[in-house]
Order: C-alpha cells, then structure tokens, then sequence
C-alpha cells in the first residue's frame, strides 16, 4: 500500500504499521537490530521513555547488541524512564563497559570519560589507565570524540594527585611535579597525531588545536600554511554548525508556533 505522506490521516496509520511490525520482528523474530529500532520508535515516535527503556535494557541483555547497551547507560545515567530517579552512574557505567566490549565506539568514549574525569559522580572509581585503553579503543573505532580528548591529555598530561598541585600558587610555594607524578605524560608528538586524526573524523575543537600546533611547531614542524589551512577549516565547520541549529529553530518554529 501506497501512503501519502502528506495527509494526517496515512502517516498515522503508517506510524501504527511500522510499530507493530517492529513489535513483530523482536518478540516473535528475536531480531536483536529490530528490537533496538523498537527502542528508537517508542523513544522517538511514541515518547514513552520507560518502554523504551526497557526494551534497550533486554536488548542489550539477551542479546549482547552494543547500541542498546550504549543507550539503556545513557537512561541510566540520567535517570530516563524512571519516575523520580536522580540516575544511576554505576549501572550507566557498566552498561557502556559493556557496549565498548561489544565494540561499540561510544560505549567506549562514555566508559572512558567516565574513568578519567574528575568532576564525575562519587560512583565511579577513577582509573586514568583503563579510562585510557577504553578511550584509545574508541579513537581506533574512528571515534573523533575519543581522538580529540586523547589528544587534550597529552597535552597537558594526567597527574596521579592533581589535588596536590595548586597552579595559582607562587612557583617559590610550588612542589615540584615530577615525571613519575604523571599517569599519562606530557607528549606533543602524540597530542599531535591525535589532534590530526580528529580533525579528519571532522571535530571542529581538533582542527582549532591542529591550527595552534602547526603555528607554534608543537609536536610538529612549524608551518604557517598548514596552520592557515586548519583554521579556515575550523571556522567553516563552526558555520555549518550555525546554519544547522538556525535550520533546527526554524523547523521547530514551525512545529510550534506562537
């Protein structure tokens, strides 16, 4: 049967076909990529976020398949699709851990963040080493994210105590920081090569450091033209980012208007 998309009438009946059909391919077909797009429709479509849930929960359970893994941490996380829950940083955390094992790059990048990052919730043990090999593992899965903060902590470098060192202190008060200090060092050859390969995957932040980089010769040989070039770059990608958000408020305009 042919829908007319345009009128009320047959895109209803088509969202209501397309429900059942993925209601009919993972609980009858046990397809475990249709019940994850069962997940995506209630989500979605429907806007009934506790079904949802649900169903991305026991997708990733019974069926090991990372995607739902991945967003059934992100509910966690944030309390989605549990009335009155502040969220779960421990379950979100185990389920992205499981997506990365199952290889899904943004399982990797959350499960990594979540183990470097100091300002994260008191749940999480933070363990730079393994917070690293997961990050690691997202870049070399094409992740630009993962590439670009991989990129920002050889730059800098990861102190085992950054607690201890006060950096708006007077040097004469200051510890000395040592190497041994540094779970990750301080490394622009790598800092580099990470920053590189984000900017191709397209992160707009990546390029910017990239143009900084080449400008100042750091991790690289200094070179006015390549920096010229990654700069242009950067600021064509922030317009395509504006024109993007101008044409989202417009259609949401549209949607909703006053």
């Amino acid at each position: 049967m042919a829908y007319d998309l345009k009128k009320e009438s047959d895109v209803k009946e088509y969202i209501d076909k397309l429900g059942v059909e993925y209601r009919f391919g993972c609980y009858s077909e046990k397809k475990p990529e249709v019940c994850h797009l069962l997940g995506d429709y209630l989500e979605g479509i429907k806007k009934d976020f506790e079904k949802a849930s649900k169903v991305y929960k026991s997708t990733c359970d019974d069926y090991g398949y990372a995607k739902s893994c991945f967003k059934f941490g992100n509910y966690s996380f944030l309390g989605k699709g549990k009335s009155g829950s502040k969220g779960d940083p421990k379950a979100a955390f185990s389920y992205y851990e499981k997506g990365c094992n199952l290889n899904d790059s943004d399982s990797c990048l959350h499960s990594g963040l979540l183990l470097v990052s100091r300002s994260m919730p008191k749940e999480i043990d933070r363990d730079v080493q393994k917070g690293l090999t997961y990050l690691t593992k997202s870049c070399d899965m094409n992740n630009a994210t993962a590439c670009f903060y991989l990129s920002g902590m050889h730059i800098s470098g990861v102190q085992s105590k950054p607690e201890e060192y006060n950096p708006h202190a007077p040097p004469t008060t200051q510890k000395p920081v040592k190497d041994s200090d540094y779970i990750v060092q301080k490394d622009m050859k790598k800092a580099f090569e990470f920053a590189f390969k984000a900017c191709e995957l397209r992160n707009m932040y990546a390029c910017a450091n990239l143009s900084q980089m080449y400008a100042r010769g750091d991790g690289t040989e200094k070179n006015e033209k390549e920096a010229e070039k990654y700069k242009k770059l950067a600021i064509e990608m922030q317009e395509e980012i504006k024109k993007q958000q101008q044409t989202l408020q417009f259609q949401q305009g549209l949607k909703n208007p006053q």
